[in-house]
């Protein structure tokens, strides 16, 4: 019997030329808004949900387009975006003095192979992480519903009289959150009339105490679809990093004469809290390989059959992944592409031989290595609290400090010291090395967002990771070219190109002055370990914790890796994720224990979820691309700011009515279907 007897998606088009060059100017343009964005405030935006609603825009006037294509467009652009989060370490090699641009063929093929590594490294995960786990993928889930509604499809495999009628009204739900949400993102973002956070501070003694609000409706959904373990745990993470970590170290350091207490807190929190939060995610990355390794094995066991024909010849098409033969071939050729780019990195180092191809496969096979075994645990954190909220740059510290011990044991055995030259050499090594495993990392941490959608919407999985490599391939192509725009424009902090620049117009590169500030420290033995083996202390504490409650059969759950995010992440983006899935717990209780009420409640509440996450993408795409224009031409970073006079604290006021009126609305939009 032909499978397209039973399978009403056979003979869509999916991987179409339109589609993908649809798809690579949508990549162009993201690549570049996260790049700048990335750059400016150390934060990057999902682009898949934005990528979606801009495919089906343009697509719904080509014909016979549907949803499999508009599918196959977000999940190129989405990434290509996510690509740019190698922003996280790579212009760290211009602050430290070793570059003073940006290579092309060198950042591109970097960037081109470990995000290529990052797709092969989730075919084996996607079995064990899609089709078997339960984890809310909120970015994925929230993808596949505007996708369905948007192509007139209706949910997947539901063909009862009143589909049309959802789908209209699924419509409806998110064109209000988008609208609700892209009003208060160019509010606060745009006119900058809005504040996106407030915190009260406060001190008891000499302890400086934080209660922190964050004001993303976007964030607020992205809470509602994760869940309310997670959201307690991050909850947990905020407690332990300010109403802990920050009051006991501002009690036992003295503040500064002359720095605020706010600066000195925030001080305290980016030099020795988020060392500890690194450290607690890192030892949950570990135990997350752990956990996953069985299921992983499963999967991987799944797809290798079809080396011997067997069960791969008659899998059906939605599980249908690309074929070992040519993930081997694609990770075989990636690792010699690595091993061409760090050829030619440390040839410009003239070392001797012998010593030059030992640092070429050392940092080939770290890179690999590395990038495989967090492969499971970025798609594990960004299944559990979005794409968006997954700390990557946590991987990178972690990635950063093991590349650098590596390298400090060879360069010691080598006697590679003796020169301080040669010392910067190893930490721009470093810097270079940790790039490729940010690329592996950033998109397997968005890949399994985008198979989940496939997942739901019914997708063929190796068209899905085909589209995922043309993806990576485009998206490498513009990121060295826009840093290059960037830095030239106006520099990064401790990186000025021209000595007659404004420093005070620099871009921060907030998480790549860290790197370089660690790689810096391991290679001149300053760095204080005991903040990272605290989180681990912290981290081994809260897994045993959350076993124990597993075992006990207690339906409460404590998060290792969530509580590190709670304790990493800026206090103002884990907030309103906690509030937010507080609020879906709120809700379900309320709604009742009636199936048909509870799936009805569920499905609004996700559609409106997403239709904040929308808005606030849509209008962060357009404001980079607004920004950027400005800076450019000569202008502002914040070309439509309107200035306000001693407006600080109306500002924080709005911002927090505009929270609360989008959660009341959000509240009764769910609550009407009682």
């Amino acid at each position: 019997m032909s499978l397209s007897t039973h399978d009403p998606y056979a003979n869509y088009r999916e991987l179409t030329l339109r589609g993908m060059v649809l798809g690579a100017l949508i990549t162009v343009v993201f690549t570049a808004s996260n790049i700048y964005l990335g750059l400016k405030v150390g934060l990057t935006f999902a682009s898949s949900i934005p990528a979606a609603v801009i495919s089906m825009a343009i697509l719904k006037f080509a014909k016979g387009s549907n949803i499999l294509e508009n599918n196959m467009v977000q999940t190129q652009a989405s990434a290509a975006g996510t690509l740019s989060s190698v922003i996280f370490i790579l212009p760290g090699l211009l602050m430290s003095g070793y570059w003073t641009g940006f290579p092309f063929w060198q950042t591109t093929l970097l960037c081109m192979a470990g995000g290529i590594l990052g797709v092969i490294f989730t075919i084996p995960l996607r079995y064990a992480m899609v089709v078997k786990s339960d984890l809310p993928y909120p970015e994925g889930v929230a993808a596949a519903e505007i996708l369905k509604v948007g192509s007139g499809d209706g949910v997947v495999g539901e063909e009862n009289a009143d589909t049309a009628q959802k789908a209209d009204s699924g419509i409806g739900e998110i064109v209000t959150g988008g609208v609700i949400s892209g009003i208060f993102s160019f509010a606060s973002n745009g006119l900058r009339v809005v504040a996106d956070s407030a915190s009260l501070w406060f001190k008891a003694g000499a302890s400086i105490f934080q209660i922190p609000m964050g004001f993303s409706l976007a964030l607020l959904g992205a809470g509602y679809l994760v869940g309310l373990a997670s959201g307690i745990a991050m909850l947990v993470g905020i407690a332990i990093a300010w109403g802990i970590a920050i009051p006991y170290f501002s009690a036992t350091n003295p503040q500064p004469a002359d720095m605020e207490m706010v600066a000195f807190a925030m001080r305290l929190w980016k030099e020795k809290v988020r060392f500890i939060g690194a450290g607690t995610i890192g030892i949950a990355a570990i135990w997350t390989l752990i956990t996953l390794l069985k299921p992983t094995l499963e999967g991987m066991k799944m797809s290798f059959r079809a080396i011997k024909g067997g069960e791969g010849a008659a899998l059906e098409r939605v599980e249908q992944d690309l074929s070992p033969k040519a993930m081997i071939a694609y990770a075989l050729g990636m690792m010699l592409l690595l091993g061409f780019s760090f050829y030619h990195f440390v040839a410009d180092a003239n070392l001797p031989t012998g010593t030059a191809w030992l640092l070429v496969v050392v940092c080939t096979l770290l890179a690999f290595v590395i990038g495989f075994l967090v492969a499971a645990a970025c798609g594990y954190m960004a299944g559990l609290v979005g794409s968006s909220s997954s700390p990557i740059s946590g991987i990178g510290i972690i990635s950063v400090v093991a590349i650098s011990l590596v390298l400090l044991a060879i360069g010691s055995a080598n006697n590679l010291f003796a020169d301080e030259g040669t010392r910067n050499f190893l930490v721009a090594l470093t810097l270079f090395c940790g790039s490729a495993v940010v690329a592996v990392a950033s998109i397997s941490n968005d890949n399994l967002q985008d198979l989940k959608t496939g997942y739901l919407i019914k997708a063929t999985p190796w068209r899905q990771e085909v589209a995922l490599i043309i993806g990576c391939v485009v998206g490498a192509l513009v990121v060295s070219s826009v840093l290059e725009l960037l830095y030239a424009a106006y520099g990064f902090t401790g990186a000025m190109p021209r000595p007659d620049m404004d420093p005070s117009q620099a871009l921060a590169a907030p998480q790549a002055t860290l790197m370089t500030t660690i790689a810096k420290a391991i290679f001149s033995h300053s760095l204080q370990w005991n903040y990272i083996l605290t989180g681990i202390g912290i981290g081994v504490v809260l897994i045993i914790i959350n076993e124990v409650l597993k075992r006990s059969g207690s339906k409460l759950m404590l998060p290792t890796l969530a509580v590190g995010m709670g304790i990493y992440l800026p206090p103002a983006i884990n907030m309103p994720i906690a509030i937010g899935a507080i609020m879906a717990a709120f809700l379900k209780r309320r709604i009742g224990k009636d199936e048909a009420k509870q799936k009805d409640a569920e499905r609004v509440g996700t559609l409106f979820a997403a239709g904040l996450i929308v808005g606030e993408s849509l209008i962060g795409v357009i404001m980079a691309l607004i920004i950027a224009l400005s800076v450019t031409s000569g202008g502002s970073d914040s070309p439509l700011a309107l200035n306000l006079d001693n407006w600080g604290t109306i500002s924080e006021f709005l911002g927090l009515a505009f929270f609360i009126g989008g959660m009341l609305i959000f509240i009764r939009r769910v609550m009407k279907t009682k």
